[in-house]
């Protein structure tokens, strides 16, 4: 009998805890939806006061979509309010393809230009070709039209024509195509093969739908070349769909381990995923991961779990740091509201968004978060944002001729008027006079090279000058400046040769050979792959890395 009425006061005490719980789950729920309705009664007050009281007749459908933009503005950069063609970049990523003729363009010269036609496309069978000038779409005038209208009146329903007029190099006349648009499935895999012996190297651009096929389909084609290691290329990849980047860890981690996590203040934000399947990769095959400050979102939850599950070595520089969830509201037949939802955490726990990312004073202040964590094997990794590499490789940074070269539009030039001299890339390459020729080039075009400090002086000297008693002296004094800068710009083109010579090597790849021909040559010249080639071929130097327990 004791024992039964000292159940019963347990029990009784449960469901008075559990009342009291859901009491105070329910009034704090009752205080927000109060606190919301007492707001949205001050907003929608100002909103009406200024629509039928302000001294001008005010556009309410443009009032409104500003209204709302400016209240988004507020919170993180990802938490944004999408109308009408704002949500083509969306779709791309969720349909994994689009309507339209297969060409990436481009401003050169501030003119609308064919930087590539894609494999297998309209574009590429009609005969554009790189470096064509789109003066026309269908009647409308391309001269100083966006990218971002041009791609819109581009791409279109599939079945339906656009007729691009383009001005080529070397004719005194246009030519009109008209094109049958076509479903354009978009790339993510814009390189897979071997580059060393046993080595092989993927370069992933961005996680769409269609990442995780193409994935596969490059990991088996690898491995049945009898590949030992493979590197994953991640730089500047800006990320997409998460699923895509879960099921892409699924062929590599063994099944069972968790891969990430999300958190947000809703049940449906809260989520945790497990790798499911037996890995299509061995584990025996090693793997290097590379990523950069252009490795976001996708990207670092696959460079993230490879770290902390002791999966592969991650070398480069630090991620960018951006790990919230977004989640995408339809607000009407036009629009939609992407909005941030929870936040991402990797399998040692850590947070991949960096701080920052929204005005402290909106926000409640979360839980402080630890600044250490450890791996599987219990390597310490850092916390705080961003996935940092356990082997850094700096970027090359290309010096200020070669800069300059690029910006103006100089290699895209030279290779547009010489490619037709040669016949395949090899010509290009054993040419033993083609870099005195694009030197002479560069000499005639006399590009307006800045070196480092030299407008900040030009500004000094002309506001020392507007000083009439110094005009005598100075004028001798920048006379001589002048002259040395000119000298140390003459000598730029002895001293840059060899990044000349590169940049000028991959711009024919990429006219006479596309995407995959440009970063082909490029690997050569890449020092991450480099050191990723170094690392893996080194097995004690790979396992040291990692931890690995013997």
């Amino acid at each position: 009998m004791k024992k039964t009425n000292q159940s019963r006061k347990w029990l009784y005490s449960g469901l008075l805890l559990l009342l009291v719980a859901l009491f105070s789950f329910g009034a704090g729920k009752s205080e927000l939806l109060r606190k919301i309705a007492r707001s949205q009664k001050r907003f929608n007050d100002v909103y009406k006061y200024l629509l039928l009281n302000y001294v001008d007749e005010i556009n309410i459908d443009t009032f409104a979509s500003e209204s709302i933009h400016e209240l988004v503005e507020k919170m993180d950069p990802y938490t944004v309010f999408m109308e009408d063609d704002e949500q083509e970049g969306l779709k791309l990523l969720t349909n994994g393809s689009y309507g339209g003729v297969g060409i990436q363009i481009g401003k050169q010269n501030d003119e609308l230009t064919v930087i590539a036609p894609m494999e297998n496309s309209p574009a590429l069978r009609a005969g554009i070709l790189s470096g064509d000038v789109i003066t026309k779409i269908d009647s409308l005038d391309a001269t100083d039209i966006s990218l971002h209208k041009a791609s819109s009146l581009i791409r279109g329903p599939k079945g339906s024509n656009v007729t691009l007029t383009i001005q080529r190099y070397g004719l005194d006349h246009e030519i009109d195509f008209v094109l049958r648009r076509e479903n354009i499935k978009v790339k993510d895999v814009a390189y897979a093969d071997t580059i060393a012996p046993g080595v092989g190297y993927i370069r992933l651009t961005r996680f769409s739908r269609n990442a995780p096929t193409e994935m596969e389909t490059a990991f088996k084609s690898l491995l049945a070349q009898n590949v030992n290691s493979i590197i994953l290329d991640l730089r500047d990849n800006p990320g997409g769909l998460l699923n895509s980047a879960i099921d892409i860890l699924d062929m590599i981690i063994p099944k069972g381990e968790t891969l990430l996590s999300t958190r947000g203040r809703t049940s449906s934000s809260n989520r945790n995923f497990k790798s499911e399947n037996n890995p299509l990769v061995p584990e025996t095959v090693k793997i290097a991961v590379l990523i950069n400050g252009g490795s976001a979102s996708a990207s670092e939850i696959v460079a993230g779990a490879i770290q902390d599950l002791d999966r592969g070595v991650i070398i480069g520089q630090s991620s960018f740091g951006k790990g919230l969830v977004q989640s995408v509201l339809d607000v009407d037949s036009k629009s939609a509201l992407k909005i941030t939802t929870a936040k991402y955490y990797i399998p040692s726990g850590r947070l991949i968004q960096k701080p920052g990312y929204v005005d402290p004073e909106l926000i409640i202040p979360p839980d402080a978060m630890d600044s250490l964590y450890y791996t599987n094997h219990g390597r310490p990794v850092k916390g705080g944002g961003g996935i940092h590499p356990d082997q850094k490789v700096e970027g090359r940074t290309l010096p200020i001729l070669t800069q300059t070269a690029w910006r103006t539009g100089l290699f895209f030039d030279y290779v547009l008027e010489h490619r037709d001299q040669y016949t395949s890339l090899d010509e290009v390459l054993n040419d033993s006079t083609l870099y005195r020729s694009f030197r002479d080039y560069l000499l005639a075009a006399n590009p307006d090279i800045r070196l480092s400090g030299e407008s900040e002086l030009e500004d000094g000297f002309d506001k020392l000058l507007e000083d009439k008693t110094l005009s005598d002296e100075l004028s001798g004094v920048r006379g001589v400046v002048e002259k040395a800068i000119q000298s140390r710009e003459a000598a730029l083109y002895e001293e840059e040769e060899t990044f000349l010579k590169e940049g000028l090597i991959q711009e024919f790849a990429r006219q006479m050979e596309g995407t995959r021909g440009r970063i082909h040559v490029g690997l050569a010249y890449d020092p991450a792959v480099s050191k990723a080639i170094e690392t893996l071929e080194n097995g004690t130097v790979y396992e040291t890395f990692l931890a690995l327990k013997n």
